[in-house]
């Protein structure tokens, strides 16, 4: 039975799950998630009550979680880029980076999002936070690329997955400023990946949708 992946094109975590996907050209059904269709939620809801996504379907298998279906894929559907090191110590290293991209990148790059949501009920001081956060880690992944091409070993890997839609908003709601070349070096590969590249394309027709406003750029 062929893959199907619930998710919607311009959701940042299902961006890592479509990029694995595409990096191998596996073969899937993408099954668009429209959370305001009460029939559409209710059927990610039978998959997941937490109503979130991607989740993807694999004959009665469901996984859940983008850094799990990454895995999912990589060990029960391999390609020809093995997006996790079969060496252990090389593996740790791809998850650590994955891990900080989620939660160092992504999540207050989220929480700007999240406070623009609010309409009246905003929270400066929250926002302040994850901006400084954000600063933080831009700081700290710098340093870490300056040699690298990747985010962890020499290819693209579960880490660069992950990287890839956190930086691209990320970069939106709070600039990687000129003091950091090399992460947006980085990003400007990233970007220019195909996998990453027609991820970003698809997204495209609902950029209206960004409540920041989506910049002209990218």
């Amino acid at each position: 039975m062929m893959l199907t992946l619930y998710a919607h094109p311009f959701a940042s975590y299902c961006w890592k799950a479509l990029i694995a996907l595409y990096e191998n050209d596996t073969p899937f059904t993408f099954h668009v998630v429209d959370l305001g269709d009460a029939a559409s939620a209710a059927e990610l809801e039978r998959l997941w009550p937490f109503k979130k996504f991607p989740v993807l379907v694999d004959g009665e298998k469901t996984v859940i979680e983008s850094t799990i279906i990454v895995e999912y894929l990589d060990l029960h559907h391999p390609g020809p880029a093995r997006l996790l090191p079969v060496d252990a110590a090389a593996a740790l290293d791809v998850r650590f980076a994955d891990r900080f991209f989620d939660n160092y990148v992504h999540t207050p790059m989220q929480a700007i999002v999240a406070d623009a949501l609010r309409g009246e009920k905003r929270d400066a001081d929250a926002v302040a936070r994850a901006r400084a956060n954000l600063d933080t880690a831009y700081a700290w992944l710098e340093r870490r690329m300056e040699k690298r091409e990747w985010a962890a070993g020499d290819s693209f890997s579960l880490a660069d997955c992950s990287a890839a839609p956190a930086l691209f908003y990320a970069d939106w709601v709070h600039p990687i400023g000129a003091a950091f070349p090399s992460v947006r070096a980085y990003r400007r590969r990233l970007n220019a990946r195909p996998s990453v590249a027609r991820t970003i394309d698809e997204a495209r027709p609902y950029r209206h949708f960004f409540p920041l406003g989506a910049p002209d750029r990218d």
